[in-house]
């Protein structure tokens, strides 16, 4: 399995659209194959900052699959005007992983 990272600077002031334009363009990404997951984590230091961690099959299903497939022009229209710089986006696979157990 495959994590994608993006750290998302948001214009200042739009937080509110973004998120709600990022519940619709969800629905694009989750109808994809191979995606697995996602979670948009906003930063609690500077709130106009979101972390999107999204969860994939294979490196390809991202950057082919969803990339270059027929959502990705609609999920472009509704996110990415709201960035500033435009993110990087970056892929990484698990070295190792633990969990805690709450008793």
């Amino acid at each position: 399995m495959i994590t994608e990272h993006a750290l998302l600077d948001v214009l200042p002031g739009s937080s509110e659209e973004f998120e709600w334009a990022f519940g619709e363009a969800r629905e694009l990404i989750s109808a994809s194959p191979g995606f697995r997951g996602l979670e948009l984590l906003r930063g609690l230091e500077t709130p106009s900052r979101y972390l999107l961690l999204v969860r994939w099959e294979t490196l390809e299903d991202h950057t082919i699959g969803f990339r270059q497939g027929p959502s990705y022009e609609r999920w472009s229209s509704l996110l990415h005007r709201f960035y500033s710089p435009f993110p990087v986006v970056s892929h990484f696979e698990s070295a190792l992983s633990t969990s805690s157990s709450v008793v």
